[in-house]
């Protein structure tokens, strides 16, 4: 990895600094994990991937939106919140909780 001379902010740069192109970014990436013997994944599912994880760890999801860089929440929630089935229990307990000074049930 280079240094960033652009100011773009791109991750990945070559020793100039000029962004990589992003199927040689993807190549590279599919060498690194074959090379360690680990499933192939597309780099992509790594978003998914984080996204899923800050979600089921109870980071709030206007954040996780911020982090993702989606325009609106309701993308992000759209996209991710079936992926964390508790969702719905967790605020029913946390609603009774509130109203009884217990979980409801």
């Amino acid at each position: 990895m280079g240094r960033r001379l652009d100011g773009l902010g791109n991750i990945f740069t070559a020793e100039d600094g000029q962004p990589l192109h992003p199927d040689s970014v993807a190549w590279h990436f599919t060498k690194a994990l074959r090379s360690a013997g680990v499933p192939v994944i597309r780099l992509h599912d790594l978003r998914h991937t984080s996204a899923t994880l800050d979600l089921e760890a109870g980071t709030h999801p206007k954040v996780v939106q911020e982090r993702l860089g989606h325009a609106n929440i309701s993308m992000t929630l759209d996209l991710y919140s079936h992926v964390v089935p508790g969702m719905g229990e967790d605020a029913a307990a946390k609603r009774g909780f509130l109203l009884y000074g217990k979980a409801a049930g």
